[in-house]
């Protein structure tokens, strides 16, 4: 049995940042993750991708943010769970909780807090016959490392944030040719990169599709042919490296649904006029697994959540003992002997 004051269900920069908060309150904690590092999907899906809204980091590459967060969480000695996810919440008698993983290890604590993201990803594919054949030779949902893509001739197919900002990425000195193709007029991404997508075609440095979709794809053990429809030329083959379907990723919350926790839309409803709280005391949600009116799912808000949660986790550790806030910038930052 681990034993421990907070077990933090989910290792990403949420997760991670909540072994901070805690330790200045010399709360230990232990994290609990399927995936085999700790970093979420900072870790697994967009490694390379730069981050532009943490405060005071004007720009950020998403494998580095998580590396930040783990050597500024190392003085308070955090225990990881890794590649082996939590599966059932048991309550005990005395107000404690036992979280068993799949391979049945034991955690005991006062508190549990779900900082799970988004849960798991399953990519949304389209309809392509030979889809399977090509994945993994050319065919790609996520993007991990865009040097995979260097001088490459690459062909992404989307609509959303992640397509466009993929597509300005990699035409900017990354890939040799880049073509975005979309079934489409209009984009669901934000304004500014759709503007700068648009501006990029206009100079040739993105070949842009649009009213286009793919039908089929095609090579000799590695991706080489991208056969489509075009609203306004009929049917087109590209020659191409890499293709990606970048319709998005489908969540879901896996064991956390079974729970006894209020669900509503795939996330866990929780009080925000305080802790961050679930329907169950002692269990809290927080970052991008929660819901709760005015949500946005930003890592800057999580971080915001941990910071309020820690506080009522530690009445629960400490019930009789009152804290007093001290800002680091007079106590500094001690971790444990």
């Amino acid at each position: 049995m681990i034993e421990t004051d907070i077990i933090i269900i989910g290792a990403g920069p949420v997760g991670l940042f909540t072994v901070f908060e805690a330790g200045l309150l010399k709360l230990r904690c232990h994290l609990i993750d399927a995936l085999p590092q700790p970093g979420g999907q900072c870790s697994e899906i967009y490694p390379k991708k730069p981050i532009y809204d943490i405060p005071g980091i004007p720009e950020i590459l998403a494998g580095d943010l998580v590396n930040d967060l783990l050597k500024q969480i190392e003085p308070f000695k955090p225990g990881f769970t890794l590649g082996d996810p939590a599966i059932d919440i048991e309550e005990t008698a005395d107000n404690q909780f036992i979280v068993t993983t799949r391979e049945g290890i034991k955690h005991q604590a006062p508190n549990i807090a779900i900082a799970g993201g988004l849960g798991v990803f399953i990519p949304r594919k389209p309809p392509v016959p030979e889809l399977k054949q090509f994945e993994g030779k050319g065919v790609e949902y996520i993007i991990k490392d865009p040097e995979d893509y260097r001088g490459k001739n690459v062909v992404i197919s989307g609509g959303g944030d992640s397509a466009l900002d993929w597509a300005i990425f990699l035409a900017e000195g990354v890939a040799e040719k880049v073509t975005l193709i979309h079934r489409s007029q209009s984009f669901r991404a934000h304004p500014d990169s759709v503007q700068k997508a648009m501006d990029m075609a206009k100079s040739g440095k993105i070949i842009m599709l649009l009213d286009a979709e793919v039908k089929s794809i095609g090579g000799n053990g590695e991706l080489s042919d991208i056969h489509l429809t075009t609203k306004a030329n009929g049917p087109i083959t590209l020659n191409a490296d890499n293709w990606l379907p970048l319709f998005g990723l489908t969540p879901k919350l896996g064991p956390i649904a079974n729970w006894g926790l209020l669900i509503e839309k795939n996330a866990i409803k929780v009080d925000n006029s305080t802790d961050y709280s679930t329907n169950r005391d002692g269990i809290y949600a927080i970052g991008d697994v929660n819901t709760y009116p005015g949500k946005l799912k930003l890592i800057l808000c999580g971080f915001h959540e941990a910071t309020l949660m820690v506080q009522s986790a530690f009445k629960r550790v400490y019930p009789d003992k009152k804290n007093v806030l001290k800002y680091t910038t007079v106590s500094g930052v001690n971790g444990f002997d």
